[in-house]
């Protein structure tokens, strides 16, 4: 490719996403489908290749996903996709449990409205009930989300959205290992909904308790097993 076409399709836009916006979100994809493992390489070139554009998106796009704790640049090696230990699965759950616990005390103890959101998306994890694992995963991510937004404290909501892409990447991991769990989370999630719409604080934590716990099954088979705390 002569370098002035390269620099034509890096700055074109497609679908109104610029070129790096695509490289990135096609590498990070691929990252959370599992088709580029924990420990494995991510070369540049078949990646400029596949998409038909240069390497200087790719690099930027690599450090992007780095910033974002999915891959490690390392001298002369190239970019290594991270793998998920069992810390970081204990630690994210923890992290989570503690937010959205304080986030239900919120909604129950002040009679703070329901987003109406809520229930639209889980409908629409309804209609994903026979596709893959991704879609579910990120109306997954929408749905906590859209609980913690509830409150209209914005740092936090900043705060909890930086947890999204190691939500996904654990959702995703979990699924893989247990694809049995999508009918339960389903379940989890539709009774969080009617125990905030009732304003059972009680009955939301009891879910949450249940909900946002390592699976065992899938954690133990991670590096780092066991950790100090689950």
């Amino acid at each position: 490719m002569k370098r002035n076409e390269a620099a034509v399709r890096d700055t074109a836009e497609e679908d109104g996403k610029p070129t790096r916006e695509r490289v990135y979100f096609y590498v990070r994809e691929q990252i959370l489908r599992g088709r580029f493992p924990g420990g494995s390489f991510i070369e540049e070139g078949e990646i400029a290749a596949a998409m038909a554009v240069s390497r200087t998106p790719v690099r930027e796009a690599l450090h992007r996903l780095e910033a974002e704790r999915f891959v490690d640049l390392l001298p002369r090696r190239g970019a290594q996709v991270r793998q998920v230990t069992a810390q970081e699965f204990a630690d994210l759950y923890e992290t989570r449990r503690m937010i959205e616990n304080y986030v239900v005390a919120r909604i129950c103890g002040e009679r703070i409205p329901i987003p109406p959101r809520m229930a639209e998306i889980l409908d629409e994890m309804d209609r994903f009930a026979t596709r893959d694992h991704f879609e579910r995963v990120e109306l997954n991510r929408q749905f906590h989300l859209t609980m913690v937004s509830a409150l209209g404290n914005e740092v936090l909501s900043e705060l909890y959205s930086s947890l999204g892409s190691r939500q996904q990447r654990v959702a995703m991991t979990t699924l893989g290992v247990d694809p049995n769990r999508v009918e339960r989370v389903r379940e989890e999630h539709r009774a969080l909904l009617a125990a905030l719409v009732a304003g059972d604080e009680a009955q939301a934590r009891a879910v949450l308790e249940k909900h946002l716990r390592p699976v065992l099954g899938v954690i133990s088979r991670l590096p780092g097993y066991p950790v100090s705390a689950e």
